[in-house]
């Protein structure tokens, strides 16, 4: 085995994801402090399109394929993702070797100071948003099972990194919006959350929370020292959530989502597939044992296709 003084990690350049970066780079001097660790920031397809939703740009791996590219050159040893935006088909020759421990994968109601003629409303829930209250969100998960609950609200596509977002809200364009709480957290910035949203109302994204490592197969090395960094519990659940994913044949931008938990021995895992609109939304639990968690997953989703799942999918692609 080629033993490695110098290892280069892939990032994308956003605060958060220079976070996750340097996280997996402390992490990995704990183990060989004598490593000598680069971080080489790419910027992806995602980051380049800020002005459309990224629903309409179409395409998977919409933020991994740049990074991806420059592991398989050589310009990078291992990468690190937000698992919510890993495609589940990785290109040939590149493997997720590690997935840490996931942080909370739930969502985050942020409201903001509403003006009224005669007084400024403060909203304490999502619970609390008047009707027709303006919300902000990059994500069609959100949006249908948001709309679902309230279809009077009023959703707009909102882009950007967590600072540039919470900005919008204080300039005034939203009276709420919904981020990742995993992010909100990461960056300091969970004195501004709101309400954490329960999975009943807003069921979280695939691997939400989670953030993976990804490498080449063949690096024996760079396999060796990362499976340190695996977390058992969030592996099998995110794995299970993939492997949901992976049968609709969905990314990131598709109404879909789901959440695995590891509960009294067994994992436990719901999914959802919801129309646009939020007027029809197929979902359903199953529980099994964590060493089926991927063949879970798959029939959890066969479930769901079989109950209509295919049209609405089917509907969005269109």
């Amino acid at each position: 085995m080629e033993k490695k003084n110098k290892i280069i990690i892939a990032t994308r350049g956003s605060r958060l994801a220079l976070w996750q970066a340097e996280w997996v780079k402390s992490g990995l001097l704990k183990i060989n402090p004598d490593l000598n660790i680069e971080l080489n920031k790419i910027k992806t397809t995602g980051d380049k399109i800020l002005d459309v939703p990224l629903a309409q740009v179409g395409g998977k791996g919409l933020f991994v394929k740049e990074i991806e590219e420059a592991m398989l050159k050589g310009k990078a040893d291992l990468a690190v993702h937000s698992m919510k935006d890993v495609p589940t088909d990785l290109p040939e020759g590149l493997h997720l070797s590690a997935i840490c421990k996931r942080e909370d994968p739930r969502d985050a109601f942020i409201a903001g100071a509403r003006n009224t003629e005669h007084r400024t409303q403060t909203i304490r829930s999502f619970k609390d948003l008047p009707q027709g209250a303006h919300v902000g969100t990059s994500s069609l998960r959100r949006i249908c099972q948001i709309l679902n609950k309230r279809p009077d609200l009023k959703i707009t596509q909102l882009r950007g990194n967590v600072d540039t977002r919470i900005r919008k809200l204080d300039e005034g364009q939203f009276d709420a919006i919904i981020l990742a709480t995993a992010g909100v957290k990461r960056l300091d910035r969970a004195d501004r959350i709101t309400e954490i949203l329960s999975p009943d109302l807003c069921l979280p994204a695939i691997g939400q929370g989670a953030v993976g490592i990804e490498c080449r197969v063949d690096d024996e090395f760079i396999n060796n020292i990362l499976k340190n960094l695996n977390h058992e519990e969030t592996s099998i659940c995110v794995r299970a959530e993939r492997a949901f994913l992976k049968k609709l044949e969905g990314g990131c931008q598709v109404p879909i989502a789901a959440y695995a938990e590891l509960k009294d021995g067994d994992i436990v895992i719901k999914g959802l597939v919801g129309s646009l609109k939020g007027e029809t939304l197929i979902k359903n639990v199953m529980q099994g044992k964590p060493e089926d968690a991927e063949s879970l997953g798959k029939s959890l989703a066969e479930k769901l296709l079989s109950r209509g799942a295919d049209k609405i999918l089917a509907e969005v692609y269109r």
